[in-house]
């Protein structure tokens, strides 16, 4: 992921960025946000937004619960009146007062936190600082709700055409999904419009294309990448990487298909493997054997990192889970990388070792052919001994070539005594080329001459099954009759 400054502008710094940048590093701190009309802060503790505050009048919890129809003007000034006197919250008051239950405190105060959050989207110039450390420990009521559905439900909120087309790349880039688990698999609500969006993604269309093919106007095809984009589930296609590779083993249908486990279930099997994590291998986690494969590496790699995502702690009432899933699903990636970087050492030796026999192979079959022509030259002179000699030094560098061994008989019938090599050359030659005629008539001949009349009239017999028109078979089976 790359660097982004801690202090800067938010024209300058994309906002989803800054905050999946914080979540991913799991920050602990205050982001503060300054216009020169208010300041907005939102709490962070290991990567996730808890908290937000800001000095807008109308995000103060007052005026959301009017605007929202909670409570009524003359319910806002009494609480307003009591907190001057009393110094205490008030949605404190609000609840003593019984303008509103508990319940509706705790859900309004939530609400109010996702709003001061939801509306940092819309500023288009605004300083920003983190400050890494400590956060008030004094808030009771927190927001448990992913950075990913927070960003998703953000950016949404942009309608800025001229914003969105600056920040997204350019219309001829090609999108792809990412091939980090911990974007593809983080808790996002998408709806059925971005989903239909994702099944479009394939690795060569362009943005321009995306948006052309859609089945919904241009601005909001546009809208919906850059949601998509922002979250970090699409990014853009820079080359062709090894990982795009790897994400062929995974269907987009098992990205969105939430995971179903019962949350006993879930909580036993992550403290048994948390338990483990200090003793327990890297081939023993990702559940694969000591002679791996790399698609059942990639596909254990994914199937486990979302089913230890950090996210789905937001669904857990035991808050030590957080930390647990974290651990765990660092403990996935670093085995993951490990045992990929041994895979792919074995695959390297395997191509070099490949790539050296092919260099060798190469390397034998223009010697062997050289060999041949001087063979060919020696017999057209009429050295056929020499001839003999190099075509049998074709024939041991390129065992597997017919032409070597029919050209060798050839060669032996000129020599005394060579009509038996001639025969056993060609019968090589027969051996790796049984569909040639050719050898089956030359084979003939030479039993001809060493007086074999019946094996003779067999090869005839064998040549003209596969050339019923080979002149010199028919010849040869008129001389064995």
């Amino acid at each position: 992921m790359m660097e982004i400054p801690l202090t800067d502008n938010v024209k300058d710094i994309s906002l989803p960025k800054l905050l999946a940048n914080l979540n991913r590093n799991r920050k602990t701190g205050t982001l503060v946000i300054k216009t020169p009309v208010f300041t907005k802060k939102a709490y962070l503790l290991k990567g996730d937004a808890i908290f937000a505050s800001s000095t807008y009048e109308d995000d103060r919890l007052g005026e959301m619960l009017i605007k929202a129809g909670k409570i009524t003007m003359e319910q806002y000034d009494r609480s307003v009146e009591l907190l001057k006197h009393t110094g205490k919250r008030q949605g404190a008051i609000l609840v003593e007062l019984g303008y509103i239950t508990p319940k509706e405190l705790f859900w309004e105060v939530k609400y109010q936190v996702k709003e001061i959050i939801y509306s940092l989207f819309q500023l288009e110039d605004a300083r920003y600082e983190f400050v890494e450390g400590d956060i008030p420990p004094d808030e009771v009521i927190t927001l448990k709700m992913s950075m990913g559905n927070l960003i998703y439900e953000g950016v949404k909120r942009i309608d800025n055409l001229t914003r969105i087309r600056k920040e997204m790349p350019a219309a001829g880039s090609i999108l792809k999904l990412s091939n980090d688990p911990a974007t593809l698999f983080q808790d996002v609500e998408l709806t059925p419009q971005d989903r239909k969006m994702l099944t479009m993604i394939d690795g060569t269309m362009s943005i321009k294309d995306l948006i052309n093919g859609s089945w919904i106007g241009s601005f909001e095809a546009m809208r919906i990448l850059y949601v998509l984009w922002s979250i970090g589930i699409l990014e853009e296609k820079e080359s062709v990487e090894k990982l795009e590779e790897e994400l062929e083993t995974i269907s987009l249908e098992d990205i969105l298909q939430p995971v179903s486990e019962e949350e006993e279930v879930f909580k036993r099997r992550v403290n048994e493997i948390y338990s483990k994590l200090n003793s327990i291998s890297a081939n023993d986690l990702l559940e694969v054997g000591e002679n791996l494969d790399e698609e059942t590496l990639i596909k254990n790699y994914y199937r486990l990192s979302k089913e230890f995502h950090p996210d789905r702690y937001f669904a857990s009432d035991d808050p030590s889970i957080k930390d647990k899933l974290t651990a765990i699903f660092d403990a996935i990636t670093r085995s993951y990388n490990q045992l990929k970087d041994s895979v792919l050492s074995k695959e390297q030796v395997v191509l070099s070792e490949k790539k050296e026999e092919q260099t060798q192979e190469a390397s034998a079959a223009r010697d062997a052919e050289d060999h041949f022509k001087r063979g060919i030259e020696e017999f057209k002179d009429g050295n056929f001994r020499e001839a003999v000699d190099s075509l049998k030094w074709a024939t041991k560098l390129q065992p597997d070539n017919a032409k070597y061994w029919s050209y060798l008989s050839l060669a032996l019938t000129k020599t005394p005594n060579g009509l038996k090599d001639a025969g056993k050359a060609l019968s090589e030659a027969i051996e790796i080329e049984p569909d040639n005629a050719g050898h089956y008539v030359n084979l003939g001949m030479i039993y001809i001459r060493a007086g074999m009349k019946k094996m003779a009239h067999d090869q005839f017999e064998n040549a003209l099954k596969l050339d019923p028109d080979n002149v010199k078979a028919k010849k040869g089976i008129e001389k064995t009759k």
